[in-house]
């Protein structure tokens, strides 16, 4: 294991400060400072840069990130156990960890950041991280306060995200994620890596945002992604009734086929038929 720090090796801090993950809060403590400090190369260079971090834990990639140089590190942590861990860091690092403690959901991200210079790297809960991603995709304002991302997931949610047309696990998370961002997964992590070890590998995905998406109405989007997705398997003249009785009408207007089913049209589709309900 690399030595990126003089503070104590993190299986050292979790016992000394009882930090036994807690499945009710979807953690998974990564302890390979080797691949925390990957993750920490893989958002970039961070000497200029606002680092948003959710659910550091004992603070594994917190550390590897102040070493790769980040100006400052803003973490959110909800388990009030870990901030003494946490706190020991910024000891560490003086002036640059900044630790709050609360709901990353709850949390404005752009105040908390100051929103200029800001990447987010983190590796995510389970029971949060796909809210979370849609929460900094969907923002009305756009491009974002965030110039990348840089995430760790289940790496079927990581699939989720990159996926293309035609693809097995190509839906609204891949629609949503592929119109204003690109990007994909980097490298996947044993489980064996974490403690406790989780049922699943998990992968890291980097995104960056699109500054020009194809123009629609978001709101739109959302719902026709909803609609198709929520019934793959039926064609979208069917799919689609949920929203119109003109279904049909629809999808032509749009350019597409009433018989074609969501997992064959790609993003500029999905972008026309979002403009097209809009007006109906």
């Amino acid at each position: 294991m690399a030595q990126i720090d003089d503070l104590p090796p993190l299986r050292d801090v979790i016992s000394t400060h009882g930090l036994n993950a807690k499945k009710s809060l979807g953690q998974n403590f990564l302890l390979d400072l080797n691949l925390t400090s990957r993750i920490a190369r893989s958002a970039g260079d961070l000497r200029d840069c606002t680092v948003l971090e959710i659910g550091p834990g004992p603070g594994g990639l917190t550390r590897a990130l102040l070493a790769a140089g980040a100006k400052k590190v803003v973490a959110i942590e909800k388990d009030s156990r870990c901030l003494p861990a946490l706190a020991e860091i910024s000891e560490h690092y003086p002036g640059r960890l900044d630790v709050i403690e609360g709901d990353a959901l709850q949390l404005d991200p752009v105040v908390l950041t100051g929103g200029d210079k800001v990447r987010i790297a983190a590796n995510l809960p389970y029971n949060v991280g796909t809210q979370l991603l849609l929460n900094w995709i969907t923002t009305p304002d756009w491009p974002p306060f965030w110039s990348s991302l840089t995430l760790m997931f289940q790496k079927e949610v990581g699939e989720r995200i990159t996926a293309v047309p035609g693809s097995k696990a190509y839906g609204r998370l891949g629609v949503l994620a592929g119109w204003r961002c690109k990007g994909g997964i980097l490298f996947d992590i044993s489980p064996k890596a974490f403690t406790p070890p989780p049922k699943v590998t998990s992968a890291v995905v980097h995104l960056t945002p699109n500054d020009t998406p194809v123009p629609c109405d978001l709101a739109s989007l959302e719902k026709v992604t909803a609609a198709a997705f929520g019934q793959r398997r039926k064609m979208l003249r069917a799919s689609l009734k949920s929203l119109t009785s003109n279904a049909e009408d629809l999808i032509r207007q749009a350019g597409l086929e009433p018989t074609s089913r969501a997992e064959e049209i790609d993003i500029a589709g999905f972008a026309a038929l979002a403009n097209a309900f809009k007006v109906a």
